[in-house]
Parts: C-alpha cells; sequence; structure tokens
C-alpha cells in the first residue's frame, strides 16, 4: 500500500526542512531577489541571510517544496502561471492575483503551523481551488 504521508514520501528531501542541522545545504542567498524567499526545487532562495532563521518563512517556502514534488515540478511552474494569469484577468492587480493562487493560499495558511507538514494530507493545494462562478 502507498503511504500517502508527504514526510515519508518523499523521505531524505523533506525530511532535510525539519532539520535545521541539514537545512543549510538547501537554501541559497540571492541579494537581489524581489521577495524574501522563494522555492525553487530542490533550493529555497532567500534575499537575506537572516531569513534563514524564519522558521515562518521557511515553513511556508518548504509547503511549496512539497507542492512542487507533488505536481512533479514542471507541471506545478505551469499551474502556477496559468493560476496566477486567470487571476491577474480577474483582479487586475499583481498582489490580488498573487494572493489568490492556491498553492499560495495554502502555504499562507499554513505558514505559522511548523508541524503542517507532518500532517498535511497528500495534494492538499487542490482543496484551495475555488470553481469559477
Amino acid at each position: 500500500m502507498l503511504n500517502k504521508d508527504p514526510v515519508n514520501v518523499y523521505g531524505f528531501l523533506m525530511m532535510n526542512h525539519l532539520d535545521q542541522t541539514l537545512m543549510p545545504k538547501f537554501i541559497i542567498y540571492v541579494p537581489f531577489l524581489n521577495v524574501a524567499g522563494m522555492a525553487l526545487f530542490p533550493f529555497i532562495l532567500i534575499k537575506e541571510k537572516r531569513y534563514r532563521h524564519d522558521e515562518v518563512l521557511m515553513n511556508h517556502e518548504s509547503i511549496h517544496l512539497v507542492q512542487q514534488l507533488e505536481f512533479f515540478i514542471l507541471p506545478f511552474y505551469i499551474l502556477y502561471l496559468i493560476n496566477y494569469l486567470f487571476n491577474l484577468l480577474k483582479y487586475g492587480e499583481h498582489y490580488k492575483a498573487y494572493l489568490n493562487i492556491f498553492f499560495e493560499k495554502e502555504a499562507y495558511l499554513h505558514e505559522g503551523d511548523l508541524d503542517y507538514l507532518k500532517k498535511r494530507k497528500f495534494w492538499a493545494a487542490l482543496s484551495f481551488i475555488k470553481p469559477p462562478k
């Protein structure tokens, strides 16, 4: 039987975000980044070195790493872009379009729950898709 627990499914890779001693291997400092952090599998890019100690930011980006794996990485980016463009047409502004990407909704809702990835259900991001009215 397939275990659908993300931490177990992705084994070593996803355990690293929980193990503070292994985390630095996966973090890249990018001072010209326009945002505080960004997940580009298998890395977390951060604008400032101090962000490596921001547990909420690291959890937010780790949620994205799990999402990226669940959607086989490249399809994640395609879905992310399509959802963003749809939202941009709908809302007419970048920030509102970004906040309404279903992947971002999940990450923002659960970024403060540092145990979220231990209990998260497989493909949980899909529950944040709203059908058009």
